[in-house]
């Protein structure tokens, strides 16, 4: 079931209703669901942790319960189960055993940050969150920079600034941004600017670099992918036999690309040879 993102009035009256009948609470964190259940005045409930590190063991418990005849909800910290969080390999087990899944829509932060976004592609990609390690995230971001939907990643304040710097080098700094932070919460941010100011606006107050982060960037177009593709190859070709400056400033003149990525770029194949 869906629980706030941040502000506890976002819940649905339907949610509150199961949270008083049921008999169990698989909780990613308890003493998050705790805060919650106090909040409207739910007690004496069973509470079971299940999260990203036991969820595979914690499955049987589940089961379990309803073996027994005992309903049970299944509550992340924030927003949608198995929606970058815990839940999905639960959910998988407990259909195996043969038992129904109800899903309890509500609160969700991509959605709730694409809604207030701005942005008027009709296709999206939620990924969630890239990889942490710097080689695995700039090859994935790679992998998807051609793609024409409009691209949607959660990332955490003390990776925040890497993951913008690596998005602005693989995507290109021409396209829009928005960053959407502490969604629902006091100091609720959305701000829209290109993707090569978005580092320097972070930087600009540290505490814009605080809170949970959904990061919506607009898709390639087609000139976009053509010309990247174009650079990607000529690019590297000159790698091969000419210095990284002089490579990335040649590239440029070939292609008409930005002088600036293709040299950030230049030096990211550099480092992943």
């Amino acid at each position: 079931m869906a629980t706030p993102i941040g502000n506890l009035k976002d819940i649905t009256y339907r949610a509150i209703e199961v949270l008083k009948a049921v008999d169990v609470i698989a909780a990613e964190d308890t003493r998050v669901t705790a805060k919650l259940l106090n909040h409207y005045g739910i007690t004496s409930k069973k509470l079971v942790s299940l999260h990203q590190h036991n969820e595979q063991r914690a499955a049987p418990h589940v089961i379990g319960h309803l073996a027994a005849r005992r309903s049970v909800a299944l509550a992340s910290d924030a927003g949608t189960p198995a929606f970058s969080d815990p839940g999905a390999r639960l959910v998988a087990a407990v259909r195996e055993a043969g038992y129904p899944v109800v899903p309890i829509p509500g609160p969700n932060a991509a959605a709730a940050a694409l809604s207030a976004s701005g942005l008027a592609g009709p296709q999206f990609l939620f990924y969630g969150f890239l990889p942490a390690k710097s080689g695995e995230r700039r090859s994935t971001i790679q992998e998807i920079a051609l793609l024409p939907y409009q691209l949607l990643f959660y990332e955490a304040p003390h990776r925040v600034l890497e993951t913008i710097s690596d998005l602005n080098v693989g995507l290109g700094g021409a396209r829009q941004i928005v960053i959407a932070r502490e969604l629902t919460k006091l100091f609720e941010t959305i701000h829209t600017c290109r993707l090569d100011e978005a580092e320097g606006w972070l930087k600009a107050d540290a505490n814009r670099q605080k809170g949970e982060f959904v990061l919506i960037i607009e898709g390639a177009s087609r000139g976009d992918d053509a010309q990247r593709v174009d650079a990607e190859r000529v690019l590297t070709l000159l790698l091969e036999d000419l210095p990284v400056k002089q490579a990335a400033a040649l590239a440029a003149r070939i292609t008409g690309a930005r002088k600036n990525e293709l040299y950030a770029r230049a030096l990211q194949l550099k480092r992943d040879a």
